[in-house]
């Protein structure tokens, strides 16, 4: 998977005196209707999280509050996004490696996934998610 798929992706944020809001839609303001959305949180600021690739699945992340990194490669190279305000999210395509770090202690990680989970989408060897990207 060509790693210039993965983009950073800018949500409407609507302001008034009351503070902002942020609406997401499946399909509309990303690329995939919504199957499943998780978080991570209380990740120490060395702690990496995904290291791993998914054969179906689409992702957005989004950091809700606080800060993190997220550094997606394959064969064609990588790129480090860095999620720091809460309008702003990656997309991630499908076949494509992804780690998550540089967690600020008050990070909230939001994930929505085009799939639900199946444990047989996902590769979590390297060498394995590169032989297999080299095949699509």
């Amino acid at each position: 998977m060509d790693i210039d798929k993965a983009a950073l992706l800018k949500f409407n944020e609507n302001a008034d005196g009351r503070g902002r809001l942020v609406v997401i839609e499946g399909t509309k303001d990303i690329p995939f209707e919504i199957k499943r959305l998780f978080y991570i949180y209380g990740s120490d600021t060395g702690a990496v999280r995904g290291q791993h690739a998914n054969r179906e699945t689409e992702f957005v992340l989004i950091n809700v509050c606080g800060s993190s990194k997220v550094k997606v490669k394959g064969v064609s190279g990588e790129k480090v996004f860095d999620l720091d305000k809460p309008h702003i999210g990656v997309y991630l395509p499908k076949m494509i490696w992804k780690e998550m770090y540089g967690f600020s202690p008050d990070s909230i990680l939001l994930c929505l996934a085009s799939t639900v989970y199946d444990p047989d989408d996902y590769l979590r060897d390297y060498e394995q998610f590169l032989k297999e990207e080299e095949n699509e």
